[in-house]
């Protein structure tokens, strides 16, 4: 019976060192939006999938942490992060000001173009239409994204008569436009293609709206997760990593 309880003791002991010397790998939680391809979106799998979904993984890998995704609304994304609710957050975010106030920045990782779809047959022939005296177009746009700041800031400060319509989606936005319930769709140029490619008749003007640089937000309540996370971010930028992930997604043409 004394050999049974030593036995049964000493195997006690080396399960609870064995469970001690087992380092659990901690989880970098990701807030996006997966509705802007090639950035984020579902792929036909059923998995997250998109640039800044490939480019948080390999950040998370050089933590030796492991990355779970949250997919909520864009205007959901910088407010979860800011509250601390998710670590990090990436859905084409443009670094502005106004965000800047709820949220630290990493460095950017790429460089984005704001551009307009219109439907083929459209009055609308470049941006400078949106801007003419008397201009009544009405513009769509996913909510909280830098087209709806920027656009919305526009009409406030009367430089431009026209409208703005939010949406919750940049696809629900372009399906407004099909149906003629708006006039164009103010949208980032990647996922635009996509839009167009997915729907005849449309086309995208050839004169940008406006010229931005995404980039990480984390809270303001943990600077050290921020260098870190910036740290990783510049080693994948420096050894080729993020361009070639861009690349895969956005073939040069």
């Amino acid at each position: 019976m004394k050999k049974i309880l030593a036995f049964a003791l000493a195997a006690l002991m080396l399960f609870a060192l064995s469970a001690c010397g087992k380092k659990e790998t901690k989880t970098l939680t990701l807030a996006t939006s997966a509705d802007f391809p090639p950035y984020e979106y579902v792929d036909d799998n059923g998995q997250y999938a998109g640039i800044d979904i490939e480019v948080a993984g390999k950040i998370a890998e050089k933590l030796g942490m492991k990355l779970k995704v949250e997919n909520m609304e864009f205007n959901a994304v910088v407010t979860s992060v800011s509250s601390g609710k998710y670590d990090i957050g990436m859905a084409g975010l443009t670094v502005d000001e106004e965000r800047k106030q709820s949220v630290n920045f990493t460095d950017p990782y790429a460089t984005a173009i704001q551009v307009v779809i219109v439907k083929e047959n459209s009055e609308i022939k470049s941006v400078d239409d949106l801007y003419k005296e008397g201009a009544s177009y009405k513009a769509g746009v996913q909510l909280s994204t830098t087209g709806d700041i920027y656009f919305s800031d526009d009409i406030k400060e009367g430089k431009t008569t026209c409208t703005v319509q939010e949406f919750k989606s940049g696809a629900d936005a372009v399906a407004a436009l099909v149906t003629d319930k708006i006039d164009c769709v103010i949208i980032d140029n990647e996922p635009a293609k996509s839009f167009v490619k997915a729907n005849q008749g449309l086309k995208i003007l050839e004169t940008e709206y406006a010229v931005e640089s995404y980039a990480i937000c984390l809270s303001k309540n943990n600077p050290e997760l921020l260098e870190q996370v910036n740290k990783a971010l510049n080693e994948l930028i420096a050894d080729g990593t993020v361009k070639g992930i861009v690349d895969k997604y956005i073939p040069a043409e």
